[in-house]
C-alpha cells in the first residue's frame, strides 16, 4: 500500500496536465472575494528535488517539465496559461536551472490569498513527516492544515466549507485497486453534502479495467446530481506493452466556463512539446447540466 512515492513522477507529463488545470481552477474561483477552501486528498511531500532521490532515479521530468522548457526555449509558441504554469514552477527555483518541482501543495500554497485555507491529507508514514517539514517552511503555513488521515473517509466531514466555496483535488495513486471504489463512494458522499463545489479528479490511464471504466462511472455519478463536467486526457506516447505511464486524465465537476477554452489553447502545444514518436493526442469534452 505504501510503496508509491510521488517523487518518482515529479514533473512528469501527468503532473503538467494536473497542475495546469489546477492553477486555472484556483484563479477562476478567486475572482470572487469570498474565502476559498482547497482540499488536496493525497498531498505527497509537497515539493521534490529533481537532482537526487526518487525523481533522479525515474527521470520522468526529462519527458515532462524539462522537455516542455526545451520546447519553449527553442522559440516554439505556446499558450499564456502554460507560461503562467511555468512561472509558478520556476518560482521554487533559484537561477535558470530547474532543480526542484513543486507538487500540488506548494503550487496551491503560492496561490492562496489571506482569506483562503488549504487542507492537505497524506497517509504515507514517511511522506507525512516530509510534508509537515516542507509546509513549515512556507510563509503561508498558518493557512494550511496537514492531516495524517484517510482523506476518503474524512472528506465529507469537511464539506461544505464555512464559506460555501471550495475546490477539492482528488488524486490518489490508484496503486491499490480499491482506490477506484473508495473514490466513487467519497465523491458520492461529497456531492450529497456540497453539490456546488468544484471537484478535480486526476487519474492515470492504465490497461486495467478499473482505469478504463473510471470516466464513464464518474459521469454516471455526476448525472445523478445533475451537475456539469469537463473531461480531458493527455497522451504523450502510444506504445502498447510499454510499462511507463503514457497518458493521464482530469475529470472536473462544476468546471468554470473558462476552463474548456483554457485547455483548448494549451493542449495542442503540450502534445507538440511532449509527444513521442507521433503518439501524442488529447481529448477534451464537456457537458453542461
Amino acid at each position: 500500500m505504501f510503496s508509491y512515492r510521488h517523487a518518482f513522477h515529479a514533473g512528469s507529463h501527468a503532473d503538467i496536465l494536473k497542475h495546469l488545470t489546477l492553477i486555472h481552477l484556483v484563479e477562476y474561483l478567486q475572482e470572487k472575494p469570498g474565502a476559498l477552501t482547497i482540499i488536496d486528498t493525497h498531498a505527497g511531500a509537497g515539493i521534490y528535488s529533481l537532482k537526487d532521490g526518487f525523481a533522479a532515479v525515474s527521470k520522468e521530468a526529462e519527458g515532462g517539465i524539462l522537455k516542455l522548457l526545451q520546447f519553449i526555449e527553442a522559440g516554439n509558441p505556446t499558450a499564456q496559461s502554460v507560461k503562467k504554469y511555468l512561472e509558478l514552477i520556476q518560482a521554487e527555483n533559484v537561477g535558470a536551472e530547474l532543480a526542484s518541482y513543486p507538487g500540488s501543495p506548494f503550487i496551491l500554497a503560492r496561490l492562496l490569498r489571506p482569506q483562503d485555507r488549504l487542507k492537505l491529507f497524506e497517509l504515507h508514514p514517511k511522506e507525512i513527516d516530509v510534508l509537515r517539514h516542507n509546509v513549515s517552511q512556507l510563509k503561508q503555513e498558518k493557512q494550511i492544515d496537514v492531516y495524517a488521515e484517510d482523506s476518503f473517509a474524512r472528506l465529507k466531514g469537511l464539506l461544505p466549507p464555512p464559506s460555501r466555496r471550495g475546490l477539492v483535488l482528488i488524486d490518489p495513486s490508484y496503486e491499490d485497486k480499491q482506490d477506484y471504489r473508495y473514490l466513487e463512494v467519497a465523491l458520492e458522499e461529497a456531492l450529497q453534502r456540497f453539490a456546488t463545489g468544484c471537484y478535480a479528479i486526476w487519474y492515470p490511464m492504465l490497461s486495467r479495467r478499473e482505469s478504463a471504466a473510471l470516466p464513464d462511472r464518474l459521469k454516471k455519478i455526476v448525472a445523478s446530481h445533475q451537475r456539469s463536467w469537463l473531461h480531458t486526457e493527455l497522451r504523450v506516447e502510444n506504445a502498447p506493452g510499454e510499462r511507463r505511464l503514457q497518458a493521464s486524465g482530469m475529470f472536473i465537476i462544476n468546471p468554470p466556463w473558462t476552463l474548456e477554452k483554457h485547455l483548448a489553447e494549451a493542449l495542442p502545444a503540450l502534445t507538440k512539446a511532449l509527444g513521442i514518436n507521433g503518439g501524442a493526442q488529447f481529448l477534451l469534452k464537456s457537458f453542461e447540466a
